[in-house]
């Protein structure tokens, strides 16, 4: 596969011509650096951009951590709670934050700004990143991960989900180097079993090295896709969406898309919003994770196939990632292929409704293997 480029393929049409959907052909995506794999020993520094952790969680969650070989420390504001106003007593019934705004920026830049520190993890998700991107200091971010990556030991990793969407974005675009969407440890962590669980196993594999595959549940426009892996949660990406921070347009890039607690309506909402912002333009494919508690499966599959049919790329739906019990790790601007296969009878003709066959997601090991 061509990981400097894209192409996408539907099953109808020629495995030589243009990628559909990118005038003149498979548009050229800007490579990112990958992120180094880390080694048993390795610090990681767990902090808390977005809602606060619950202590015990935490706790149980790094614990989880240690337990893959990793030397975890938390960040100073990880267990504070200030409420979204100016400041004054905190109300419990009131949402609430892990520390004020400078807070969270701080413990968030002094990882990562630590040489010591191979992987900078968030606690959860929730509300608040967008937040603090403001307050970040970019400059010393961008010193911070080239130092990294002149050490020899390769930009270190950003992990996190759900919120930490719009950390994802700005890190990736700014500092141009991939980062990990997956479970965190105040959230599915917390509950996993490190002697069985595929989730635990994907996100070792994510973060010490190797291949991974995600398979689906079934095709809604069937083909064929290469292209770095970008998107993550569906309501940040249209948060950031014309912000200094949003992640790059999608051209020639796989855009793997999920959510939570979002009625059918309000997802095709943002669809529509990123369609019409031109966001989705020369996409060249989509991956669609879980949708825990988006309503009626069978009214999601139209609401896809409806808005995103049209831009005649493949699109696979039911990857286990995102809210889901089953939260794999995904390298967002890692070089992935998208298989989305027909089933036997398909009629090209009618390429948008769902199709009852399985397909994948395959993220490549990164060159060399781990640092």
């Amino acid at each position: 596969m061509n990981s400097g480029g894209a192409r996408a393929v539907a099953t109808h049409g020629s495995p030589d011509a243009p990628a559909v959907g990118t005038p003149g052909g498979a548009e050229r995506a800007r490579q990112a650096r990958r992120y180094a794999r880390l080694r048993p020993g390795d610090r990681v520094a767990v902090v808390a951009p977005s809602g606060p952790a619950e202590p015990a969680r935490l706790e149980a969650g790094c614990a989880v951590l240690r337990d893959l070989g990793l030397d975890v420390v938390v960040g100073k504001h990880a267990l504070d709670h200030v409420n979204l106003g100016a400041a004054g007593p905190v109300r419990g019934d009131w949402h609430r934050l892990a520390g004020t705004d400078a807070d969270r920026a701080a413990d968030l830049q002094a990882a990562w700004c630590d040489p010591k520190v191979r992987a900078v993890v968030c606690a959860r998700g929730g509300y608040g990143a967008t937040r603090v991107l403001d307050r970040l200091d970019w400059d010393a971010l961008h010193a911070a991960t080239e130092a990294s990556a002149a050490s020899g030991g390769g930009p270190k990793i950003l992990h996190g989900s759900s919120d930490i969407t719009a950390l994802h974005g700005a890190f990736g675009t700014r500092l141009r180097l991939t980062t990990s969407f997956g479970p965190m440890p105040a959230g599915v962590i917390a509950d996993l079993d490190p002697a069985a669980d595929a989730s635990l196993d994907a996100l070792r594999t994510a973060l010490f090295g190797g291949p991974a595959v995600l398979a689906g549940t079934r095709t809604l426009r069937p083909g064929r896709a290469e292209g770095p892996l970008t998107g993550g949660t569906l309501s940040l990406l249209a948060a950031v969406l014309g912000t200094p921070y949003a992640p790059p347009p999608a051209a020639g890039r796989i855009v793997f898309l999920e959510d939570v607690t979002e009625a059918p309506y309000r997802i095709d909402r943002m669809l529509v919003q990123l369609l019409q912002a031109g966001w989705f333009d020369g996409a060249a494919g989509f991956a669609l994770g879980s949708w825990k508690d988006c309503g009626d499966p069978a009214e999601l599959d139209a609401v896809f196939a409806a808005r995103l049919g049209p831009l005649g790329v493949p699109i696979l739906a039911g990857l286990p990632a995102g809210h889901g019990p089953r939260q794999n790790t995904l390298e967002l601007g890692a070089p992935a292929v998208l298989h989305a296969p027909a089933p036997p009878g398909h009629d090209p003709a009618h390429p948008h409704p769902a199709v009852p066959d399985t397909g994948a997601l395959t993220l490549e090991a990164p060159p060399g293997g781990a640092r």
